[in-house]
C-alpha cells in the first residue's frame, strides 16, 4: 500500500521545518506509523526519528521528525517543495 500521498506546504509546515526540523505530509486514512516511517527512509534514504499522526476532516496527516544528520530542508529542496 502506498501510504503516503503528498507533502503539504502550508504556513505552519514551513515554520516546523525551520523550527522544529519536521515535515508534514497527508497520508492515507488506514496508514499507520511505522508503514510511513518505512516507505519514508525507504524512498527518500533519511532516518526518520519519530511519526505523529493527526486525522481531520480532509484526511489524515502526518508529522514527521527527522534526524538531526538530515535537516528537513534539504529534504523538502529534494522533493521541490522549495
Amino acid at each position: 500500500m502506498n501510504s503516503i500521498r503528498y507533502p503539504l506546504t502550508t504556513e505552519k509546515s514551513i515554520r516546523l521545518m525551520e523550527a522544529e526540523n519536521k515535515l508534514v505530509f497527508m497520508v492515507h486514512i488506514k496508514a499507520t506509523k511505522a508503514q510511513i516511517k518505512k516507505e519514508l527512509e525507504e524512498s527518500l534514504n533519511v532516518k526518520v526519528e519519530k511519526v505523529n499522526t493527526l486525522k481531520t476532516l480532509t484526511g489524515k496527516k502526518a508529522f514527521v521528525t527527522f534526524s538531526t544528520k538530515t535537516p528537513a530542508i534539504d529534504i523538502a529542496t529534494s522533493l521541490g517543495l522549495i
